[in-house]
């Protein structure tokens, strides 16, 4: 499914854990793989700098998902966030390029499965919703009443809708 609407995410962001191991650290002088992603990565933007959308780049101490190395997340205030673990940081750093220009291109940062790069697909931890922008997979449940407390209201309907991952 690809996005048609003219806009598209602003303050695009990547994050990294640059603690991540994963398990190469002896070979690497005990350079945990997150960081060494980290740096691939930043080689990668070095190369292909041009091709690529407007977008900050930043470190994370830590991303908690130690069992599921090595973990980024791409994000923005108005579009969906995707958080990805299993990478290899010998191999990856094109894909997550690649996912950054399909992620730029489309108008709510939704990208279906068979969108995203490869490691993508079945290293995919979660993708949230944007907060404030409705989306077709999008289901209110139940309002906010205006006192801001949970509402007390019975029979929401949740849909038994299969995963469209």
């Amino acid at each position: 499914m690809t996005d048609t609407s003219d806009s598209r995410p602003t303050s695009i962001v990547l994050s990294l854990c640059l603690r991540c191991r994963d398990g190469l650290e002896d070979a690497h002088d005990g350079e945990r793989g997150g960081a060494r992603f980290a740096k691939a990565i930043a080689a990668a933007i070095g190369e292909d700098r041009g091709s690529l959308p407007a977008f900050e780049a930043r470190g994370a101490r830590c991303m908690s998902q130690c069992k599921r190395p090595c973990t980024i997340s791409l994000g923005s205030l108005d579009a969906f966030t995707y958080l990805f673990g299993d990478l290899d940081p010998d191999r990856h750093a094109s894909d997550v390029l690649s996912l950054l220009r399909i992620y730029a291109g489309s108008a709510t940062g939704f990208m279906g499965r068979d969108e995203r790069p490869e490691p993508m697909r079945a290293g995919i931890f979660g993708r949230i919703p944007p907060l404030h922008r409705p989306h077709e997979i999008v289901e209110p449940l139940l309002a906010a009443p205006a006192s801001g407390r949970a509402s007390q209201t019975a029979g929401a309907a949740i849909p038994n809708e299969p995963n469209r991952n």
